[in-house]
């Protein structure tokens, strides 16, 4: 593989219990059941407004655009508060990274973070100049699984599909690559269901980052 496109949470950084917390903080906000941490950590991989308006639809409860947007700007306050404090790049990562870009890869990100928050993640991590471009979710008209991320990324630097590989730990991810008919790899070290990405039938499944450079 020549070019390789990550996920953030949960593949290139562990960000801990940032998400869960800043939702369940958000939902408290506005006087709503709040969600336990495995309703959260279903969602993750796709954006706040995605998994959001599901959780509080779930509760019976009929928001207004302006209500959900006020919910968005409430869990980015909160997350923004907790993920420097608890966002950690996950062990080997930075040095496969290194070595994958001394090598001459091509190295992006395709998330469902914001593209501001992304960059101050990357920075933060000390990894940002290491990636050629990212992706965020405020810069795609469909959210993941949807190929769009991707397919900006293939268009913007003419990217062979058959060298290029989507990477993540979330079943989003993989069908995201699979729709943008690139390669697919899932990586175990963080994923909370491995059957969930075997049912996806990645090109890859891997266990350490390391195995990133045998691709």
């Amino acid at each position: 593989m020549e070019n390789f496109l990550f996920d953030f949470d949960g593949t290139i950084a562990d960000s801990g219990d940032a998400a869960t917390l800043a939702t369940q903080a958000c939902f408290k906000d506005f006087d709503l059941e709040i969600p336990t941490n495995d309703q959260v950590r279903y969602y993750m991989g796709v954006p706040i407004e995605t998994f959001i308006p599901e959780l509080v639809e779930k509760q019976g409860k009929d928001f207004t655009e302006e209500q959900y947007n006020e919910m968005y700007q409430s869990f980015r306050e909160h997350y923004s508060e907790i993920e420097m404090q608890t966002t950690t790049l996950f062990p080997g990562m930075k040095t496969t990274l290194e070595q994958l870009k001394n090598e001459g890869k091509r190295l992006f990100v395709v998330s469902s973070k914001n593209s501001i928050s992304l960059k101050r993640n990357l920075k933060h991590l000390g990894i940002a100049s290491l990636f050629e471009d990212l992706v965020g979710s405020d810069q795609v008209e469909n959210y993941k699984p949807a190929p769009d991320g991707i397919l900006i990324l293939l268009d913007r630097y003419h990217l062979d599909k058959k060298q290029s590989v989507m990477i993540g730990d979330a079943k989003y991810d993989l069908q995201m690559g699979k729709r943008a008919d690139i390669k697919t790899c899932g990586c175990l070290w963080d994923t909370f269901d491995k059957e969930l990405l075997e049912k996806e039938h990645p090109t890859y499944l891997i266990e350490h980052p390391s195995d990133l450079l045998k691709l």
